[in-house]
């Protein structure tokens, strides 16, 4: 069970509340034109466009924006920016490893804004490889422990997507998550539904392959880091590489 887990679990709770909601929403919307860009607008035929719009809609954006996202992406409507995926590698306080990844229309803004939030926050940037090789791409499903009163169990979990391809089930405390190769998402998640379940979130993530285990001062001191680059308007994920406390990670 590694922090950086939690910490994506705790963000994901508070989306409908947090106060930036309306930069959240933004970054939703970006995440549905890209899909229907490259996998075109019909959802049956695109999973990730599928899931990036229930991941929107679970954070209530709404449908008005999502089918217009939808379209421009598609190239049904004007007004579509040509986003392009980058990905940045730093360090944190006590060697965090760090990856920020990017979806911009400006390389040099995004290169800049990052930096500029890494070196401002006690984070340092590094070379490309240099911890990515610390992370491997994994499909994962965050589901609620509770599902219509009932509380959900790691065995009823893994049995039910097991052959489906789930490689592991983490226990974040409220939420599950299964993890699993990226080619296996879709149908792990699709399994989760078929029992009759319902998932927060499925999408995939850079899951770190070694962690760092860190005391409650400095777990502060990452998080900090994480929200200050979250905050940019082209970082859409940052994935570390921490264990933390399970009181830092309460206050969070």
């Amino acid at each position: 069970m590694s922090g950086h887990s939690k910490w994506a679990t705790t963000k994901h709770k508070k989306a409908v509340v947090d106060a930036r909601r309306a930069k959240s929403f933004a970054k939703l919307i970006k995440t549905i034109e890209v899909a229907a860009r490259l996998g075109g607008a019909d959802v049956s035929g695109n999973p990730t466009l599928y899931d990036a719009i229930q991941k929107a809609k679970k954070t209530s954006v709404p449908n008005e924006n999502i089918d217009r996202a939808v379209k421009r992406g598609a190239g049904l409507e004007a007004g579509a920016a040509q986003y392009e995926t980058l990905m940045y590698e730093g360090y944190g306080p006590a060697g965090v490893a760090l990856m920020v990844e990017c979806l911009t229309d400006n390389r040099n803004r995004s290169a800049s804004d990052v930096r500029l939030r890494m070196t401002r926050n006690g984070g340092t940037m590094a070379d490309a490889g240099s911890v990515s090789y610390l992370f491997g791409r994994k499909g994962v499903v965050v589901l609620d422990k509770s599902q219509d009163g009932k509380v959900v169990s790691e065995d009823d979990l893994l049995e039910a997507t097991l052959d489906a391809g789930a490689e592991d089930v983490n226990d974040l405390g409220e939420a599950f998550e299964v993890i699993s190769d990226p080619n296996d998402l879709v149908a792990v998640r699709t399994a989760i539904q078929q029992a009759g379940l319902d998932y927060d979130s499925a999408e995939v993530s850079f899951v770190p392959s070694v962690t760092v285990e860190v005391d409650e001062e400095t777990a502060g001191k990452v998080f900090r880091l994480i929200e200050a680059l979250e905050d940019s308007d082209d970082v859409q994920n940052v994935y570390a590489n921490f264990d933390a406390p399970e009181s830092a990670l309460q206050d969070a």
